[in-house]
């Protein structure tokens, strides 16, 4: 057990030392995130810190977990380098949403076909527990692609993926600990001590991103983690059970999750590809609100850690009501998130017409003030 955390010490040393020399090699070779209409920042800032975060965590992997006695790892790594490669080459060429989306697909049947990486129950959801293995492979399937897409966009603000994957990985880390499933657990701990590391320099005002190349990863791995903690913590053969595991995984999940299938579901409604950027997301909403960088963050780190909380509270109620619970009020922090950015809009307009005003009343006086001048 004492490898678990020294490969979290590991993987954090890695990823802070490593950190710099890929800021200073991108900006010497002119890596970076060009500002657009749609980005938030307003200067080029390298996007290659998922170079950092990839580091660390495979070499930890790599000399913390024996593949001979849990050898479905060798899978996850090979899924995590499809993943990598296919970020990298986004953050440095950019490709489109469907090459992207075929990656992705890839990656997720090596964890599903190969790894064991598969939800072979609802658990009770809707009133349904083992599924057959079509459906099982189709929704193992959708999920994990689910789930790496909401970190990747999630990722738009300084310190925010970063953040939440610190939330989560660190809280399967700990529950993998009690349970003694040691290779998860050094997992989990591994991309912690990465991201604990990255976002040292991703915190506002940001140095570095993780571009692609980490939220893919860390979206990747999450998929693993909470498929994995959903079927140990559900079969009640553990010391550590859960009566509503599938809702209480969703939970550590909430904030990319929830906001991904909430802006995936107003795309496609409005007929446009689930895949296309807009400004949409909880971080954007968040900032037309009037809040910085670092107070987005910090409200979407506490609202996450109060759905964890709200999830556990309400464990024995069952998946279909607690579910129901976390929805509810998802959607009233997002009401609450889009009236405070509505309140926000209107007070700018009205300031706007004010000025507007007060500037046409000004040229007036001045105009009239000429024309008497002149008679």
């Amino acid at each position: 057990m004492d490898n678990i955390f020294l490969c979290g010490g590991l993987s954090f040393l890695i990823t802070f030392f490593s950190i710099p020399v890929i800021i200073q090699v991108a900006k010497e070779k002119r890596l970076f995130d060009e500002p657009d209409e749609r980005k938030i920042h307003q200067v080029v800032i390298p996007t290659l810190g998922g170079l950092g975060i990839f580091a660390g965590f495979v070499f930890s992997i790599l000399m913390g977990i024996s593949f001979s006695t849990n050898p479905e790892f060798q899978f996850f790594i090979a899924a995590a380098f499809v993943v990598f490669f296919l970020g990298l080459k986004d953050d440095i060429l950019i490709i489109s949403p469907s090459k992207k989306f075929i990656g992705q697909v890839i990656a997720a049947g090596i964890l599903v076909q190969f790894g064991g990486i598969q939800i072979n129950s609802l658990f009770g959801l809707f009133g349904i527990q083992t599924i057959p293995h079509l459906a099982s492979v189709a929704i193992s399937m959708l999920t994990i692609i689910m789930i790496i897409n909401s970190f990747n966009l999630i990722d738009g603000v300084d310190g925010l993926a970063g953040a939440l994957g610190i939330i989560s990985t660190f809280g399967f880390g700990v529950y993998f600990f009690l349970v003694h499933e040691a290779a998860y657990a050094t997992m989990a701990f591994s991309l912690s001590g990465s991201l604990i590391a990255f976002i040292i320099f991703n915190f506002p005002p940001a140095k570095i991103f993780m571009g692609d190349t980490g939220s893919l990863l860390l979206g990747l791995v999450n998929s693993i983690l909470v498929i994995r903690f959903i079927a140990i913590s559900s079969a009640g053969t553990h010391s550590i059970s859960f009566n509503s595991a599938p809702a209480i995984g969703f939970s550590i999940l909430m904030i990319p999750l929830f906001d991904t299938i909430r802006v995936f579901a107003l795309r496609i409604l409005n007929r446009r590809s689930p895949f296309s950027p807009d400004r949409n997301h909880i971080h954007h909403f968040l900032l037309d609100a009037g809040f910085s960088h670092q107070q987005t963050t910090i409200i979407c780190v506490i609202t996450n850690l109060l759905f964890i909380g709200i999830a556990l509270l309400f464990d024995g109620l069952g998946t279909n009501i607690e579910f129901a619970i976390l929805i509810v009020a998802g959607t009233l922090f997002m009401w609450s998130i889009y009236f405070l950015k509505n309140k926000k809009q209107k007070l700018d307009n009205k300031t706007a017409n004010h000025k507007n005003e007060t500037a046409n009343t000004l040229r007036f006086v001045s105009t009239k003030s000429e024309i008497i001048e002149v008679d």
